[in-house]
C-alpha cells in the first residue's frame, strides 16, 4: 500500500509547497507516496465558515472548536495512520519517530492555528502533540511539511543514493561529519588531505572522530545519550566563543 500523507488545514492552497519538487515530487508521481488536503473549514457550522471560538475562561484569541476538529477527523480514512497535531508543547519530533511513520501506512496532520485546539479533541480522538523545535510558528502547515519531508526521504525509493542515509546527522546517535568537494582550495581553505589520500579507513576514522567532536562540541545532550560504545567521552573541547 502507497504511503498516505493527509493534512487538515485551514489552507489547502500552501500544499504541496515543496513537497511537489525536486526528488519528493517525483517520487509522488511515480506512486511511492501520496498526499492530500481536508479544509476544515468545510465542517463550519455556520455562514461564515468560522472554525474557533474564544477561550473557555477568558483570555486573548481564539481556539480551534473539538466538534469542528472533529468532524474533518472522522471524514479522513484512518487506516492505521496516526494523527499528529504540530503543536510546540508536543513530544520533539526526531529522526528515529521519521523512520519508524516511514515504515508505517502513513500520517494524517492537523495543522493548529490561533490559539491552538480545544485540549478534549487530543483524548477525543487519540491525537498526538509533535513538535519541531522549541519555537512557536503561525500555524502548522511548515511543521507539517517538514515533518512530512523528514518521513517521504525515507521510503525506498525516493532519494537515489539509499547509502546516502546511513550517514547522515541522527544516524547512529551522531551529527553528520565535515563533508568537502571541489575545488581544491577555496579561498586558502584546502580540502583536509586525508579525504585525498585514498585510505578508506583512515577516511572513515576521520569522519568518525569529526563527527564526535561536532557531536559532542554542538549538541552534548545527544554526545551523553549517544556512540558506537556509550556516551561519548568528554574531551577538553568547549564551545568555541562566539
Amino acid at each position: 500500500m502507497m504511503w498516505q500523507a493527509t493534512v487538515l488545514t485551514l489552507y489547502p492552497e500552501l500544499f504541496p509547497g515543496p513537497l511537489g519538487a525536486s526528488i519528493l515530487g517525483r517520487s509522488a508521481g511515480e506512486g511511492l507516496w501520496g498526499l492530500d488536503t481536508v479544509n476544515i473549514r468545510d465542517f463550519s457550522d455556520n455562514k461564515y465558515g468560522s472554525v474557533d471560538a474564544p477561550p473557555a475562561g477568558g483570555g486573548a484569541g481564539l481556539v480551534m472548536r473539538a466538534d469542528i476538529l472533529a468532524a474533518a477527523i472522522d471524514s479522513v480514512p484512518r487506516n492505521d495512520r496516526p494523527i499528529l497535531c504540530l503543536s510546540p508543547r508536543g513530544k520533539p519530533f526526531t529522526q528515529a519517530r521519521a523512520r519508524e511513520l516511514s515504515h508505517g501506512p502513513g500520517l494524517i496532520a492537523l495543522c493548529g492555528r490561533f490559539e491552538g485546539v480545544d485540549e478534549r479533541i487530543f483524548e477525543a480522538r487519540d491525537v498526538e502533540e509533535v513538535s519541531i523545535g522549541d519555537f512557536v510558528l503561525a500555524g502548522g502547515e511548515i511543521a507539517a511539511m517538514a515533518l512530512i519531508e523528514a518521513c517521504v526521504r525515507l521510503i525506498p525509493g525516493v532519494l537515489g543514493s539509499a547509502s546516502s542515509l546511513g550517514e547522515e546527522s541522527f544516524e547512529g546517535g551522531l551529527l553528520e561529519y565535515p563533508q568537502y568537494a571541489r575545488p581544491r582550495e577555496f579561498e586558502g581553505r584546502a580540502i583536509p588531505d586525508v579525504l585525498l589520500s585514498g585510505d578508506h579507513q583512515k577516511i572513515a576514522e576521520w569522519r568518525r572522530k569529526k563527527a564526535e567532536e561536532i557531536t559532542r562540541t554542538r549538541r552534548p545532550d545527544l554526545a551523553e545519550r549517544f556512540s558506537s560504545d556509550g556516551p561519548i567521552r568528554r574531551g577538553k573541547n568547549k564551545e568555541p566563543k562566539r
